[in-house]
């Protein structure tokens, strides 16, 4: 007798049909049942926050959330960023501005700064920089990777630079 359910997962527009264990949390469905490594699981009480994803355009804690719940959600994981070679521009942003060193925090990083722009494109230096303390790095000292947001910032309030 199995106790899974299944749930159907749309994430980076494709949908991943999936039979889970209702206590299993997202971030290792993603990883486990959809094969999307790139988003990390690092603390697994939502401190750290490199298992950031975006649900319907929010930064959500993904080992904070249960599978099942995501259901009926629109996910965005680091995956879904780049589009081919082509970088996303907070990704170019980050290598242009040496955001990152080990990289295990960069993926939470990155989506944290994709929703908090997305959502509100004309944020201030302030608020920015409060959104980013909310996830952890423990190599880079933070200011390459407020440098590489601030850089992302500017093309999102500027399309096209």
């Amino acid at each position: 007798m199995s106790d899974k359910l299944n749930v159907r997962l749309n994430v980076n527009g494709k949908d991943h049909d999936i039979a889970v264990e209702p206590r299993k949390n997202l971030a290792d469905a993603l990883r486990e049942e959809c094969g999307l490594t790139g988003t990390h699981v690092g603390c697994e009480h939502g401190v750290c926050g490199a298992c950031t994803v975006l649900a319907d355009g929010k930064p959500v804690r993904s080992c904070l959330m249960f599978a099942v719940q995501a259901q009926g959600k629109a996910l965005r994981t680091v995956e879904g960023l780049a589009k081919g070679d082509t970088l996303h521009p907070v990704q170019q942003a980050f290598w242009e501005n040496h955001g990152l060193q080990c990289g295990f925090c960069t993926p939470g990083f990155l989506m944290l700064a994709v929703g908090a722009l997305e959502s509100e494109p004309t944020i201030s230096d302030d608020e920015l920089r409060h959104v980013l303390s909310s996830n952890l790095c423990r190599c880079t000292g933070y200011q390459n990777i407020l440098k590489a947001v601030r850089a992302y910032a500017r093309t999102v309030q500027t399309p096209g630079a």
